[in-house]
């Protein structure tokens, strides 16, 4: 019985935190890695699991922010139904926190160090305040791209796969402010723009060979069916009553959004000359899409 109780609040932590969507976050360090022609060995290999950390601080950290919300929203939330107070709540988020800029010391020093304090106060700048403007979808951004950077170590060389996550995460961003209560047709315009956008850069710029220009277009591909196909669907979608578009399109092309995630990081890791480690990248999406249908990334 208490085994059974112990592994029931071990289950309700992961849902706070999106354990299995942190998955999505590991390819980031990876192309900042790659786009630095610094691969990812030995102590740097602690880069990926600093990005994860520091996700499910974010993660504990949006659902203690959005607890009010959340309680006439998703009361099916691990704070909202009583299963996690939100002074522990908090407390989990700073210590991951802790525990990710302490990874990313180890992992690359002081300049993979910086780079986590400055995705730390993002993160926490996006949760406590800017998630309610309308500056959002770019506070998430910023995120995304100071994680590229993270895996580049700050690396001004890592530039084009931090945009391209960052735009890609700006469109997904502002979609997903309407899955509850419907969408605006122009934010799925948008999220489709970036899109292309994230897609042209990642196929676009010098590749060390044919090759790997190749590699990085097929991942393109997947990523626009995983992507773009779910968006125009929303688009194209036919309107509710009041001219949004219907929550569930927009809910299932925002899970599209974040599982295409992985596919443009392969696309971004293949392009800089690193097929192997876009080809470990990949191979992680099958395994997002299954424990998704557990528990929602979003």
């Amino acid at each position: 019985m208490r085994a059974r109780a112990s592994r029931r609040r071990l289950g309700d932590w992961l849902e706070l935190v999106r354990a299995p969507a942190a998955l999505t976050v590991l390819g980031d360090t990876v192309a900042g890695a790659a786009a630095t022609g610094r691969p990812l060995r030995g102590r740097r290999l602690a880069l990926p699991l600093a990005s994860a950390t520091l996700y499910w601080s974010g993660m504990a950290l949006n659902d203690w922010a959005d607890r009010s919300v959340d309680a006439d929203e998703r009361p099916e939330r691990p704070i909202p139904s009583g299963r996690i107070a939100p002074g522990a709540a908090l407390a989990v988020a700073a210590a991951l926190s802790g525990g990710g800029l302490a990874l990313a010391a180890f992992a690359g020093g002081s300049d993979a160090l910086r780079a986590a304090a400055a995705l730390t106060t993002a993160i926490w700048a996006y949760d406590t305040v800017l998630k309610r403007t309308r500056a959002a979808p770019l506070g998430m951004a910023v995120c995304r791209g100071l994680d590229v950077l993270l895996g580049a170590g700050g690396g001004a060389s890592a530039r084009t796969p931090a945009l391209a996550l960052a735009a890609h995460t700006f469109g997904v961003t502002a979609l997903s402010r309407g899955e509850v209560h419907g969408g605006r047709r122009a934010e799925v315009r948008l999220a489709l723009t970036t899109t292309l956008l994230s897609a042209a850069l990642t196929c676009g710029g010098r590749a060390p060979s044919g090759r790997h220009r190749t590699a990085a277009v097929l991942c393109s591909l997947v990523y626009g069916a995983t992507t773009a196909t779910a968006q125009l669907a929303a688009a194209t979608a036919r309107p509710t009553s009041v001219g949004l578009v219907e929550p569930a399109a927009v809910r299932a092309a925002t899970v599209a959004g974040i599982h295409g995630m992985v596919p443009l990081q392969s696309g971004l890791a293949a392009r800089s000359g690193s097929p192997g480690a876009a080809a470990l990248v990949l191979g992680v999406l099958p395994l997002v899409r299954r424990l998704s249908t557990v528990r929602s990334p979003t």
